[in-house]
């Protein structure tokens, strides 16, 4: 009895140990189930928190740091007699960057101030000529005019003795006084025919008066002129020193002391310490996107380096827009794809002048729209 007792506990206790075995899966599917549930709720509701704090940003990563950049070009040609920068080196406004060699210049700059010397010199001579002449033309006329009538008075004098010779008795003159009436007269004609030339001459009075003017006013061409050739000649020698127009970092050298450079040759370029952000925000994003809204750019090259700007202007225009060939959209086979269009971000605070902002590096910024 007693040993039927015990196996009849053994199997009791094999039963309930099978049947507790046998309910441990299902409690272990339920809690995984409860587990997988709460994951899901925690990342659906993380997802959800995400989107309602971030709901006014607008972000992108097509985006890049961009400035002024003057190119420095040389006004006039000649050899490089001094280089007086380098690579990537800061210069300030004013500073003498390179010198050309402008010995050409120095003696075209000589002789043009001979030119102008001498140009006013033949306009005070010119002047002068036209001063006389509005004197001396009058005058010579009215003197003409004298000379006529005097030869013209002598004239009948002489007509007058000779007729008186021709008409007296032989016997009451001489031969001698005849003749010295013959003579007489025809002086006197040929001094009325003199004067009555020199009358002639002096007679175009405005017209010799303007042609002395034209001498003048043509002298004060010609020292405009040679003014103008001075004023180019300083200016080629100004131009032999090539200054700084801004503050700036030289970059993109491509001159060296001793290179023969052309006029208008690009020699290298200054880049300004403004500098701005250009993000190319696609068409959906610009819906609430307006001018004057604040921005965060985080930095690429700089991690640590937040920045704070706004949004300044939006430009009118897609890239493709104003490419050499924009897109045909009148074609047949024409497929929709989004703009990108290029928003101008100022930059307000932040800036670390350890960490400069070089042109091209790439940014992402976050501007917060109203909705």
């Amino acid at each position: 009895m007693a040993q039927s007792a015990t196996q009849s506990d053994t199997q009791s206790a094999t039963q309930g140990g099978q049947e507790q075995q046998a309910g441990r899966p299902f409690r272990d599917r339920g809690a995984r189930k409860l587990i997988l549930v709460l994951i899901l709720v925690m990342v659906v509701l993380g997802i959800g928190l995400y989107l309602f704090f971030n709901r006014n940003k607008v972000e992108t990563d097509d985006a890049y740091v961009t400035g002024r950049k003057i190119s420095i070009a040389a006004h006039v040609s000649g050899y490089v007699s001094r280089l007086l920068v380098d690579d990537n080196q800061f210069v300030h406004k004013g500073d003498l960057l390179v010198q050309i060699d402008g010995r050409d210049y120095l003696a075209q700059l000589h002789r043009a101030e001979a030119a102008v010397a001498q140009a006013e010199a033949d306009m005070v001579s010119y002047n002068l000529s036209y001063a006389v002449a509005q004197k001396n033309y009058p005058g010579q006329l009215m003197a003409a005019q004298g000379a006529l009538k005097e030869a013209k008075a002598r004239l009948f004098r002489a007509q007058t003795d000779y007729v008186r010779q021709h008409r007296v008795e032989r016997a009451a003159t001489t031969q001698q006084n005849i003749d010295y009436a013959r003579a007489a007269l025809d002086e006197a004609t040929a001094s009325v025919l003199q004067a009555q030339g020199q009358l002639t001459q002096a007679e175009p009075v405005d017209a010799n008066i303007g042609n002395a003017y034209a001498h003048y006013t043509q002298a004060q061409a010609t020292l405009k002129s040679a003014q103008a050739e001075l004023e180019l000649a300083r200016q080629n020698v100004d131009w032999m020193d090539i200054r700084a127009p801004r503050d700036g970092w030289v970059s993109q050298r491509t001159v060296e002391q001793g290179n023969f450079v052309q006029t208008g040759q690009e020699m290298f370029s200054i880049v300004a310490r403004d500098v701005w952000i250009v993000a190319n925000y696609k068409e959906t994003q610009l819906a609430h996107m307006r001018p004057g809204q604040k921005a965060e750019i985080e930095v690429d090259a700089y991690p640590q380096l937040h920045l704070k700007g706004h949004v300044d202007t939006i430009q009118k225009g897609s890239g493709e827009s104003f490419s050499a060939f924009p897109p045909e959209n009148a074609t047949g086979n024409f497929v929709k794809t989004v703009q990108r269009i290029p928003v101008k971000i100022l930059i307000d605070s932040g800036l670390d002048d350890e960490r400069p902002l070089s042109l091209g590096m790439s940014v992402e910024p976050t501007v917060h729209v109203d909705e």
